[in-house]
């Protein structure tokens, strides 16, 4: 790695590893190679770029401090709330520097995705982006199946949070880094897809490599929870309510059981729709 990548790399590091995320760099023409113009993103191939994903260190780490000092802001989304404080605080990090930042569920106004998370992901080379077309003469008929990212050490248990762009940084002779293929028999691609796709609700596509961390049963609970009742779930408001400034501790509420009929998973197609090109 270039000494002047290395380097930033370590300052961003520096400051978001502590709470739960890791950091990849890449070119941002890599990304490009693999996508129709549309979704180009509108930089010289060899622009700097880094991707930032969630461990699942991240929810004890970064999510339940921030809402014990945010309790008194309104809050909307905790957990993108979060992640946007903590990539402004790398912003402000480099106060000599121009870095735009865009967040995994940004879209344009035609509601097309800013950034193709998942495609992101695979090509600086932090989790594998697993598709139909990996699986040689798939079984799926004219079924819809979408695809989805498996990190060589987290699995299915982690975010992908957005990209960090550096214009006017180049890097040409940073070396690409390929996605550990953690998943490479056809039978184990077939079941992870068809998990993803059909059973995504009961977790167990997300270990489709044995993962050195899962997410907590608090974490489960959160993440299950619809979004409008989540800040309910957290004691800050009901669903029908404005974000309260309630001083009660969210992990006094996280730990108590829910069972609600639907859930949310964090590499849902929503973050990355399934229907967009990839690798």
């Amino acid at each position: 790695m270039e000494p002047h990548v290395a380097e930033l790399k370590q300052k961003i590091e520096d400051t978001l590893c502590p709470f739960g995320f890791e950091v990849y760099p890449f070119q941002v023409g890599w990304y490009n190679e693999l996508l129709p113009p549309a979704f180009h993103l509108p930089f010289p191939g060899p622009t700097l770029a880094f991707l930032v994903l969630s461990t699942p260190a991240m929810f004890d780490k970064a999510l339940k401090p921030f809402l014990k000092s945010y309790q008194p802001q309104p809050l909307k989304d905790p957990v993108d709330q979060c992640v946007s404080y903590h990539l402004r605080n790398v912003t402000e990090k480099f106060p000599e520097r121009q870095i735009e930042v865009i967040a995994d569920y940004e879209v344009h106004p035609n509601r097309r995705p800013k950034i193709l998370a998942q495609t992101a992901a695979h090509v600086a080379g932090a989790a594998y982006y697993y598709q139909r077309q990996d699986v040689d003469a798939d079984p799926w008929g004219t079924k819809h199946i979408a695809g989805v990212c498996i990190h060589p050490r987290f699995g299915g248990w982690f975010a992908i949070r957005g990209v960090m762009l550096l214009p006017g940084i180049e890097v040409p002779n940073l070396p690409p880094r390929k996605p550990p293929d953690c998943v490479p028999t056809r039978a184990g691609r077939i079941t992870l897809l068809e998990g993803f796709n059909f059973h995504w609700r009961d977790w167990t596509y997300r270990d489709a490599v044995t993962p050195a961390e899962r997410y907590s049963e608090e974490q489960k609970i959160y993440f299950s929870t619809p979004p409008a009742q989540r800040l309910a779930l957290l004691g800050l408001a009901q669903p029908s309510e404005r974000p309260s400034t309630t001083s009660e501790r969210p992990s006094s509420t996280l730990t108590k059981p829910q069972n609600f009929s639907r859930a949310r998973s964090w590499l849902s197609p929503t973050v990355s729709p399934p229907l967009s090109p990839g690798p």
